[in-house]
């Protein structure tokens, strides 16, 4: 699996953002001198300097963090609840899974973009908000995949048989149950990484992500618009780190799903 450019690419995102930082090469929010603002990509600064003299590929490095890290725990928030509001629903009585999904179709309902907004105007702007947001706005989907599969499994030979043997619910749902979801579920949480950073970055572009002295690629972005002329490397290089993390995240995803299912020819994938 790691031969395949997804896995490459995640994992080449994920070693600078873990080990750059390790070896000090300098201060990504300190202010540069006068003379080293808005410098073109050079050999003394491959990406350039912003409007402060800072340089671009170190804060891009250093942003990285921050977008991986709301990615994930957003991603794992939304997976989560979704995973268990599906598992209710689809083992459930019959009341509690039209009850749940009148819920999940209700929050379906309004645009997540509009409930993002909402939710993240209400509070002070801040990188736990933004993660807590985004998972909280980002469930619904799944849940509705998680129901639909378990309701198919809940059918099968080998979980009648054991709920003949006696098993509880709990037993069944945690040992039978949710192994056999375990691919749907990486896949989906893989899936869905690239569309979290993306959303991070329009907030962090729109004022109401992370804070300054934070970095953020969308607030990086958000700074460059106003020098698309004379420092058009300031939103150039955060959007295509933006652009390959989410290309890299959805190619991982169906690397994963390759791996994990082997009735998928292993040379390709599809996309249906």
């Amino acid at each position: 699996m790691f031969k395949r450019p997804g896995a490459i690419i995640s994992l080449t995102l994920l070693l600078l953002a873990l080990l750059v930082p390790l070896f000090h090469l300098g201060d990504p929010v300190a202010l540069g001198d006068l003379e080293e603002r808005l410098l073109p990509p050079s050999g003394d600064h491959l990406m350039g300097t912003d409007i402060h003299g800072r340089d671009v590929l170190l804060r891009l490095v250093y942003g990285s963090r921050v977008s991986l890290l709301v990615g994930w725990v957003s991603v794992m928030v939304a997976v989560g609840i979704g995973t268990a509001v599906g598992l209710l629903a689809g083992l459930g009585p019959r009341r509690l899974d039209r009850g749940l999904m009148l819920v999940t179709d209700l929050f379906l309902a309004f645009p997540r973009l509009f409930l993002v907004l909402l939710l993240v105007s209400l509070a002070k702007p801040s990188l736990s908000l933004v993660m807590f947001v985004i998972g909280l706005t980002g469930w619904m989907p799944v849940a509705r995949l998680v129901r639909a599969e378990a309701l198919s499994l809940r059918e099968r030979d080998f979980i009648h048989a054991a709920r003949g043997l006696g098993l509880s619910s709990w037993r069944v749902a945690t040992r039978h149950i949710l192994p056999n979801l375990l691919p749907t579920i990486i896949v989906t949480a893989a899936l869905r990484v690239g569309g979290a950073i993306l959303t991070e970055a329009f907030l962090s572009f729109l004022g109401l992500g992370v804070q300054e002295p934070g970095i953020s690629w969308g607030g990086m972005i958000q700074q460059g618009r106003n020098h698309l002329v004379d420092g058009w490397w300031l939103a150039t290089f955060p959007g295509l780190a933006i652009a390959l993390t989410v290309i890299g995240y959805n190619l991982l995803a169906d690397d994963i799903r390759n791996a994990l299912d082997p009735t998928r020819p292993q040379g390709g994938s599809d996309h249906d």
